[in-house]
């Protein structure tokens, strides 16, 4: 796997990558600390609206940031967004009116995501090694899970938490200065898109999912991995601390249990995309969610036992392994589906759609568990994974293969990429083995 970091340009942007992801986690360990200050026993509430800023913007801004990509050089737009997310953490400890900055901040973050993730498959063409790239993604996140807050556990016994801050700051300036180093691949150019509305450009990504089979089972896939994240993120803690009367301590190893398990199947993954298709890979992992909800069911309403506990440990690993079986593919099938010239307005509704998801799921799964009890939470959240599943099952093709059908509405009459296309009510319809070239042909 670590072969592909032999590339210059990945080398430079997963390590980017990796110093941005250590910033933010310092950021959310003092950010949590920031808010008790602000706060006192109100803190949650502090945390509670944060969280949700963050969402909005998620959602709000990268379809925007996806109509203007083409506009913008990539480098540009990247280092731009890590410049104003490093002004915004080194303002924050001075600013008692957050959330604006916190709004920022977020902002920022989901321009540079969505580039950042249309880059990577131009700079790795071939989809082995692109691959390896999705899989060292995966890992890069959950060794972030669980080496941020060590780091910032350390440096809180020998500096306050607003040194953090300055940590924070760091990791966005290296990232930036790790994108301009990068030789980055040349974008496809603008006008092979066929040009369109602001409106037009914005929603381009969003119709192309649901234009797109594949791409339509995908949104169901990210509803399933919304509820078992958000049961997760949001009720380890109640879990850990009233049902089971454990110390603090155990919630960091809960949490560390779901990280491992992604990491473990994200190590794994690579070698077996070689031999087992996506749609396989995927659905499997979605249904193997459901499964999970079932068996934190059984341990939520056994009243008592020594067993729980490692229950627990071995639930909330399933649930990690499970959700990397449904993320870590997800580069390559939205690879396969999008043109070259709307990779970053694809990834850009990727990551819109998906945290609208956990908009829905992350408030969902607090407010149950507190106003109607965690079996309440279980219950309704693997629900929600189940029918979310089966209603993947149903809108992925089972002869998917490398040969993706979908329908362009915003392209001219007369395009290049229409080559042997079905004229439809909406626009055009037709399906091709490979994504095509900048050049606007099929490429193979």
């Amino acid at each position: 796997m670590l072969s592909v970091l032999c590339d210059r340009t990945y080398r430079h942007l997963f390590t980017a990558q990796i110093i941005a992801l250590v910033g933010t986690g310092l950021a959310t360990v003092a950010l949590g600390l920031l808010a008790y200050d602000l706060a006192g026993a109100n803190a949650g509430s502090v945390l509670g609206t944060a969280l949700a800023i963050k969402m909005v913007a998620y959602v709000a801004i990268a379809p925007a940031v996806g109509a203007v990509a083409d506009r913008l050089p990539r480098r540009v737009l990247m280092v731009g967004a890590d410049l104003t997310r490093a002004g915004v953490a080194l303002t924050l400890p001075f600013v008692h009116q957050v959330y604006v900055l916190i709004f920022l901040l977020q902002a920022a973050s989901a321009a540079f995501t969505p580039t950042f993730q249309a880059v990577i498959p131009d700079a790795l063409p071939a989809e082995r090694d692109y691959t390896q790239a999705l899989s060292l993604s995966r890992l890069a996140y959950d060794l972030e899970s669980l080496f941020s807050p060590a780091l910032a556990a350390a440096l809180l016994s020998l500096i306050t938490y607003n040194w953090l801050f300055i940590g924070t700051v760091f990791g966005f300036l290296g990232s930036a200065a790790l994108v301009v180093s990068a030789v980055l691949p040349r974008p496809v150019a603008a006008s092979a898109t066929g040009g369109g509305t602001v409106y037009a450009k914005a929603t381009r990504g969003t119709r192309l999912f649901f234009a797109t089979p594949q791409l339509r089972a995908l949104l169901a896939l990210n509803l399933v991995v919304a509820a078992a994240s958000a049961m997760v993120t949001v009720n380890s803690v109640v879990y850990v601390r009233d049902q089971l009367a454990r110390s603090v301590t155990d919630v960091s190893l809960a949490l560390g249990a779901y990280g491992g398990g992604s990491m473990i199947v994200a190590l794994l993954l690579p070698r077996l995309l070689d031999r087992v298709a996506d749609r396989t890979v995927m659905l499997r992992g979605a249904m193997v969610l459901t499964l999970v909800f079932a068996a934190l069911g059984t341990i939520t309403v056994a009243g008592s036992g020594a067993w729980r506990w490692p229950a627990l440990l071995v639930t909330w690993a399933a649930f990690g392994a499970a959700c990397s079986m449904v993320l870590t593919p997800t580069g390559r099938l939205i690879r396969r589906a999008a043109p070259p010239e709307e990779r970053t307005s694809a990834f850009a509704a990727q990551f819109s759609l998906s945290h609208s998801c956990w908009l829905l799921t992350y408030p969902l799964a607090g407010w149950l568990g507190a106003v109607a009890g965690l079996q309440s939470a279980v219950a309704a959240l693997g629900a929600i994974a189940l029918a979310a599943s089966l209603l993947a099952v149903r809108l992925w093709p089972s002869r998917d293969g490398m040969n993706v059908e979908h329908e362009h509405t915003d392209l001219p009459d007369g395009h290049p990429h229409l080559v042997g296309a079905s004229r439809i009510p909406s626009g055009w319809r037709h399906s091709h083995d490979r994504p095509v070239g900048a050049d606007g042909l099929h490429a193979g």
